[in-house]
């Protein structure tokens, strides 16, 4: 009785397991469910884009008005078709993800990159995110109503464009 190789059907048999688990990936990653559980789809968004604040802001289409050039962020004002937004790039992760907790105290909405942030009105972040992917984050403000100060928080300048 004649066998193939060894070698051979196991090669046969890796390549087959090899484009399966391919193909497994494809459908597993190509779309992702639609939050209205109607049974829809959409496509998975784009990785979230990477660089400089300059780099960033060139991809969502702005010319940077830099209001803050420090060491561990950098800071700027961008506008839009669909509106004004503050752009801010961070030197570490970490000093990213402090800067959110603190800013989401002030409620709105923010599209998270690495070490990037883009703050603004929930139209302006879903156009944005279009350009350069990342992850949207809403919060609510947890402000009570009450400043302490009697005053009205109206000229806060805070992390929202103004």
């Amino acid at each position: 009785m004649v066998t193939q190789p060894e070698w051979r059907v196991m090669r046969r048999g890796g390549a087959t397991a090899l484009v399966l688990a391919g193909f497994l990936l494809l459908a597993g990653c190509s779309t992702e469910s639609a939050d209205d559980n109607g049974g829809r789809e959409r496509p998975t968004p784009k990785p979230a884009a990477t660089g400089t604040l300059e780099q960033l802001a060139k991809k969502a289409g702005c010319d940077p008005n830099v209001q803050t050039d420090a060491a561990e962020l950098r800071q700027a004002n961008c506008k839009a078709d669909a509106g004004r937004y503050v752009l801010t790039t961070f030197a570490t992760e970490r000093g990213q993800r402090e800067w959110i907790n603190e800013a989401k105290d002030y409620g709105g909405s923010y599209l998270v990159g690495r070490r990037w942030v883009a703050v603004g009105e929930p139209e302006v972040v879903a156009a944005l995110r279009g350009r350069l992917g990342g992850t949207v984050e809403t919060a609510s403000p947890h402000h009570s109503g009450d400043s302490g100060g009697g005053g009205s928080e109206d000229g806060h300048s805070g992390h929202h464009p103004g």
